[in-house]
C-alpha cells in the first residue's frame, strides 16, 4: 500500500502523564513515587519510561547514536529529530530536507554521518556535527524502503526500493556504484560484516544474498511466507534477523559453509496487520536478546537462545514501526504511529 494512503492513528499515551515539556513527558508524582519504590534503576535515564513527543507524522524509524548519548528518529512528516538521550532529552535539532516521507535511518559505524532514504526516491547522507545534508544519492525511480552503512571497509551504502532494484553508493562518488536487479520490490535491506555481500528481503518473501565481486545471487534463503519488511544483522556478523508479515522474526545462520538449512530460530508473537507497515527489528549490542516492531502496539523483546518472551511493553497507542537498543545500558527506543518515541529501561 503506498505510504499516502495508510491510516494515521491517533496520538495519546497510556501511562499517567504530567503536562507536556516541549519535548518530553515524563511519568507523574505518583507514578514517579510507585517507580522508586519500586524495582532499582537500570540506566542513567532521567525517567524510568519518557515519552518524547514532536513529530507531526507516524515515526518509521529511531536510532540510538553509536556512543549512545544522543537519538535519531525519522518520520511521514519528512524530518530528522535529533534527541538527547539523557537529562531532558531535548530536541536539540531537526533536519530538513526530504521531500517525501523517511522510510529508514542509519547512522554510519563511527556516528559522524545518518544515512535516510525515502519516498522521494532520495538516499541522502546528513553531517552530524552540523546537521547538514552532505550528499543527495539519485537513481532509484520510486520509493525506496531501505537504507544502510556499511560497517566497516569504504564508505559504502546500500538501499533497496519499489523499483525492484538493490543500489550501493559510495559517498565519495557520484551515481551509485553497482545496482542489482531484483524480481519484486525491496523492502530491506543490509551489508554482511565485510561489506563484500548484500543481504535483500522483499515481497517474494525470500531472502537474497548477493555477491558484490560476481555481482549476482550467491544464495537464497526461504522459509517465510509473506513480504521480509526488516532485516538486521547480529553484532558479530554471522547471523541476520528479518521480521516478516507472517507474524514470524527468523534469524538466519549467513556464515560461509553453514548448513543448507540456515534457519536457525523461528520466533512468533508480534503481529502485523492491515496497514502493511515496514516493521524493522533489532539485536541488543550482546546479541543476547532480539526485538521487533509490532502492529499491535506493544514492544516485544525476546531472549535470543531460549526464544523466551522477556518484555512486552504497553504504552504506544499505534503501530510500533521500529525499535532499538541502546549500546552500553539496558534502554530500549520505540518509534510508533501514534507520532510518538519511547525511551524505557529493562532490566
Amino acid at each position: 500500500m503506498p505510504v499516502e494512503n495508510k491510516r494515521s492513528m491517533e496520538s495519546g499515551a497510556l501511562v499517567p502523564l504530567k503536562k507536556p515539556r516541549h519535548d518530553l513527558v515524563a511519568v507523574d508524582k505518583g507514578s514517579q513515587a510507585l517507580a522508586n519504590s519500586g524495582p532499582p534503576r537500570t540506566s542513567g535515564l532521567h525517567s524510568p519510561i519518557i515519552v518524547l513527543n514532536g513529530h507531526e507524522g507516524e515515526v518509521f524509524c529511531c536510532k540510538f547514536h553509536p556512543d549512545g548519548q544522543l537519538l535519531a528518529s525519522a518520520s511521514f512528516d519528512r524530518t530528522i529529530f535529533l534527541w538527547n538521550v539523557y537529562g531532558d532529552c531535548e530536541n536539540y535539532a531537526v533536519l530538513r530536507g526530504h521531500k517525501g516521507a523517511i522510510m529508514e535511518l542509519q547512522f554510519n559505524t563511527d556516528g559522524s554521518n545518518i544515512v535516510t532514504c525515502g519516498t522521494d526516491k532520495l538516499v541522502c547522507l546528513w553531517d552530524l556535527e552540523s546537521g547538514s545534508r552532505i550528499k543527495q544519492m539519485k537513481g532509484h525511480t520510486s520509493f525506496v524502503n531501505s537504507c544502510k552503512a556499511a560497517r566497516r571497509g569504504p564508505p559504502l551504502v546500500v538501499s533497496g526500493s519499489d523499483d525492484s532494484t538493490i543500489k550501493v553508493w559510495d559517498s565519495r562518488r557520484k551515481g551509485d556504484i553497482q545496482s542489482f536487479q531484483n524480481t519484486y520490490q525491496v523492502l530491506a535491506v543490509s551489508f554482511n560484516d565485510t561489506s563484500d555481500q548484500i543481504i535483500s528481503g522483499g515481497i517474494d518473501n525470500t531472502i537474497k544474498i548477493w555477491d558484490m565481486r560476481k555481482n549476482d545471487v550467491l544464495y537464497k534463503m526461504t522459509g517465510h511466507m509473506d513480504s521480509i519488511t526488516g532485516l538486521t544483522l547480529s553484532p558479530d556478523g554471522s547471523y541476520v534477523m528479518s521480521n516478516s508479515m507472517d507474524n514470524t522474526v527468523r534469524i538466519w545462520d549467513i556464515r560461509p559453509f553453514a548448513p543448507a538449512e540456515r534457519c536457525v530460530k523461528l520466533i512468533q508473537g508480534h503481529t502485523h496487520n492491515f496497514e502493511k507497515n515496514l516493521l524493522r527489528c533489532a539485536w541488543s549490542p550482546d546479541g543476547s536478546k532480539v526485538s521487533a516492531g509490532s502492529a499491535d502496539r506493544f514492544v516485544y523483546v525476546w531472549d535470543t537462545t531460549s526464544r523466551r518472551l522477556l518484555y512486552k511493553l504497553p504504552g504506544h497507542s499505534g503501530s510500533v514501526n521500529d525499535v532499538d537498543f541502546h549500546p552500553t545500558e539496558p534502554i530500549i527506543v520505540s518509534g510508533s504511529s501514534d507520532k510518538q518515541i519511547y525511551l524505557g529501561e529493562i532490566a
